[in-house]
């Protein structure tokens, strides 16, 4: 497998930090892309590109993973799979006839929740374009979780198949009703969802614990992280 490295630039997560990306370079017209392999080293993906930090003098950030065989919801996130029973979730393939017919509800929901969550962000202002050159890629179509309250979509995460496991790529949501946790409650939900796939894990991406946003990864236990050599064990209840 082939590899290549980014120039320094500022980290999004760290003030004051500079990261790089270990970018894995496919063959050329290669038709299957070893994602699976890849996820298992701690790599993650961002549209078509396929990347792991690698900084030479940061190592904070770590993929974590969620241990689904193992895993029971503490009595805040069962509050929360209370809160939300009401809600109806399905699976939905990209490109599939009904995708196609929610396209454009999917879309404005990306774009309320871009609007008032990530203003200072990089998908902002939000294009249709933009939004699906993110979450699709040729060698591999995602799956999407969808929720909807009374008919209504009011959140998506979008989750990519591994042989061991599903990969929360990312989730977006109404966000104009706080109380129900969504964010969370779609985790769960994907966690529900790997068990019936008979799945090992949900890949939750990275996880920094001095960067704030990210806290709530660790609250779903037990869980592993990848050290950069293997996975070791990580939050436990």
């Amino acid at each position: 497998m082939k590899f290549g490295v980014t120039q320094p630039f500022d980290c999004s997560y760290l003030p004051d930090k500079q990261e790089q990306l270990l970018i894995y370079v496919p063959a050329e017209k290669e038709s299957k892309v070893p994602y699976s392999h890849l996820i298992q080293a701690g790599f993650r993906r961002s549209g078509e590109q396929i990347y792991r930090p690698h900084c030479p003098t940061c190592q904070k950030c770590q993929s974590i993973r969620v241990d689904v065989r193992q895993f029971k919801p503490s009595k805040s996130q069962r509050r929360i799979l209370n809160k939300n029973a009401d809600v109806q979730c399905r699976i939905v393939e990209y490109g599939s006839t009904y995708f196609n017919q929610q396209l454009a509800q999917y879309f404005d929901l990306y774009s309320q929740y871009i609007c008032a969550r990530h203003q200072d962000g990089s998908m902002y202002p939000p294009n249709e374009d933009q939004f699906t050159d993110f979450i699709y890629s040729q060698w591999q179509a995602p799956l999407l979780l969808e929720a909807s309250l009374n008919g209504e979509v009011i959140a998506i995460a979008v989750t990519d198949e591994t042989e061991t496991g599903f990969s929360a790529f990312y989730t977006f949501f109404s966000p104009f009703m706080p109380q129900r946790s969504i964010g969370t409650y779609m985790i769960l939900k994907q966690i529900e969802y790997s068990l019936k796939y008979d799945y090992d894990y949900l890949y939750l991406g990275y996880q920094i614990d001095e960067c704030r946003k990210m806290n709530y990864k660790s609250a779903f236990v037990p869980n592993e992280r990848f050290n950069g050599e293997l996975w070791v064990e990580g939050s436990k209840k």
